[in-house]
């Protein structure tokens, strides 16, 4: 368990969060020497691109008066709040600034590819992923599915009061993205975190009949 601070946000990185970003940068059918120092890149490209993302829920969740705290996990992290009470304009702000933050991330680091001289194989491979780590997250957490950013930010624009159709549309784009993503990429990794969060969609219908 690695703990730390940054810009006054305690960060908590779990044990499983490395061995699922090992898992996600090919760590099957890495023989070679080489191979295995890019998974090493891929982590740290990983590590960077989630930290940024949470830290953009989280340090828009302390200018509204929360108190916030990071935790990466196993594919993934989380920002929790306490000490405020959000109203709904700003949850959906807290919400849209990981993913949005993360995308100004990997604009900014094309536009430094762009600008810099040529780079060594492993600069220019850790520089290729870290912007495709941070569109592919951003959008990925832009999908309307809960409890995904995207899932949170259409039940904070619908309220309370229509969460059964935001819970139809997560079930919805869940089950059609992962079978396109599937049928894409051959990759199960995504499409059974799709499929669960459409059968807990599916649960929270029957919660609310």
């Amino acid at each position: 368990m690695i703990r730390f601070s940054i810009f006054g946000i305690p960060v908590e990185v779990q044990p499983f969060f490395w061995i699922s970003l090992i898992i996600l940068g090919g760590a099957a059918s890495a023989d070679t020497a080489a191979a295995i120092f890019e998974i090493g890149l891929f982590v740290l490209a990983g590590f960077i691109s989630i930290l940024v993302h949470e830290l953009g829920h989280a340090l828009t969740a302390r200018a509204f008066g929360a108190h916030s705290a990071i935790t990466l996990q196993a594919f993934g992290g989380y920002a929790a709040y306490s000490g405020g009470r959000l109203n709904r304009w700003q949850s959906f702000l807290v919400t849209a600034a990981g993913p949005g933050v993360q995308i100004l991330l990997g604009v900014a680091v094309f536009l430094l590819m762009r600008a810099l001289p040529e780079l060594s194989d492993n600069g220019d491979y850790f520089l290729h992923i870290l912007v495709l780590i941070s569109f592919f997250w951003a959008i990925l957490n832009l999908l309307p599915v809960l409890p995904l950013d995207g899932g949170q930010m259409l039940n904070a624009i619908l309220g309370p009061a229509r969460i059964k159709i935001t819970l139809w549309i997560t079930i919805v784009v869940a089950i059609v993205t992962a079978v396109l993503m599937f049928t894409q990429t051959r990759s199960i990794v995504f499409p059974i975190f799709l499929g669960m969060f459409a059968w807990q969609a599916f649960q929270g219908l029957k919660e609310h009949r």
